[in-house]
């Protein structure tokens, strides 16, 4: 089954992707898609820098291919994110509006000093 969750960020495409291709991330998000905690092995399948990044998660307990695209729009990133396993319920649809808040959540806090 495939679903998809679309946004717009307000960040730029090089900093999406540096948050993407990060073999640590994918795998988080590839166990929150397939629901384990187990260690998933990733492989990337399409990789082009700045505008998709596609892998396959697999483990004993499930798979699944994850696919992310960027596109600069506006005054921001237009950020797809397409997910492929065997079965999906609602929390698959949850996990990848997770993915988007992550991506989209500020990196740092801003400097006080108090």
């Amino acid at each position: 089954m495939e679903i998809k969750a679309t946004r717009t960020l307000v960040k730029s495409a090089s900093e999406l992707w540096e948050l993407a291709d990060d073999p640590a991330r994918m795998e988080a998000w590839a166990k929150s898609l397939v629901q384990t905690q187990t260690p998933l092995e990733i492989v990337v399948t399409e990789r082009k820098p700045g505008r998709r990044l596609t892998w396959r998660a697999c483990a004993g307990g499930g798979s699944a291919e994850i696919a992310v695209a960027l596109a600069e729009k506006g005054f921001g990133t237009a950020v797809e994110i397409t997910a492929r396993r065997p079965s999906a319920g609602p929390t698959a649809s949850d996990a990848l509006e997770r993915l988007l808040d992550e991506l989209g959540s500020p990196d740092r806090r801003p400097f006080f000093a108090g």
